[in-house]
């Protein structure tokens, strides 16, 4: 009985098939490496705006809460400081969410600062009730990052003019006596966090009544009382602008 002969393959046959197999399982893990890394990307794309959108959400409630409470005092002028702001700076008075709180008005603070190469935004914040600023220390405030990874930035205000007009963008809040009618926040994040802040223009929801405060002009005189006020004595009168109504006591 004739047996025909048994071929096999090649030395060269096994190279090549090595090699193609080799080939495409490079390609195959280029792939997922690819897809992973995309993953990777758009998740943390994600919980960047994630945690920009409740960061704003925190910084508006918190700005527009703002309460006309003097938290210092300068005895060489005896003005209250009831708002202080400035280009990467701003310090104010309002209730903090009852869950991080013990109850009352709160000092707080915003501030754009140089951390490791770059800036972040920082929030800290101190009860009203005792608060001494010449007695602050840093270690005592705790400052909480809201926002990372920013290139620039810069915190605006913008109040009434002598006309009882809203005047415009400021990046230097003149009176620290009086709150400003609207602040806007601007900042540049850096492209590695691949994810834009929009513009935050805050209105402050003020309690009219409580920020009404009596009017001296510069000889201490009273003004005459308001259209519709009757000016009986004892009575007072206050400074707000006839065309707004309730709105910034100047």
């Amino acid at each position: 009985m004739n047996r025909r002969p048994v071929r096999g393959f090649t030395l060269i046959e096994v190279m090549l098939a090595t090699m193609l197999l080799g080939l495409l399982l490079a390609g195959t893990y280029g792939a997922i490496r690819t897809t992973v890394k995309a993953m990777q990307s758009g998740e943390s794309a994600v919980d960047t705006i994630n945690r920009i959108r409740v960061a704003q959400e925190f910084i508006r409630r918190q700005i527009s809460r703002g309460m006309p409470l003097g938290f210092d005092r300068d005895d060489s002028t005896g003005v209250n400081f009831v708002f202080e702001g400035k280009r990467d700076f701003m310090r104010f008075v309002a209730p903090m969410p009852g869950y991080l709180s013990k109850g009352g008005p709160y000092v707080q603070t915003l501030e754009l600062a140089n951390v490791r190469g770059g800036k972040e935004l920082l929030f800290t914040h101190a009860m009203l009730n005792g608060f001494d600023l010449r007695q602050l220390r840093e270690e005592d405030q705790e400052p909480v990052m809201l926002v990372d990874r920013i290139r620039g930035g810069r915190f605006e205000y913008r109040g009434f003019t002598e006309e009882g007009e809203l005047g415009d963008w400021q990046d230097d809040w003149e009176d620290p006596s009086l709150t400003p009618v609207m602040v806007r926040i601007r900042l540049q994040l850096r492209d590695d966090s691949q994810v834009v802040f929009p513009d935050m223009e805050i209105p402050l929801v003020l309690d009219v009544g409580s920020m009404r405060r009596p009017y001296t002009g510069r000889d201490g005189a009273q003004p005459p009382p308001l259209p519709g006020q009757p000016g009986q004595p004892g009575q007072q009168s206050y400074g707000v602008p006839q065309k707004f109504g309730q709105g910034q006591v100047r």
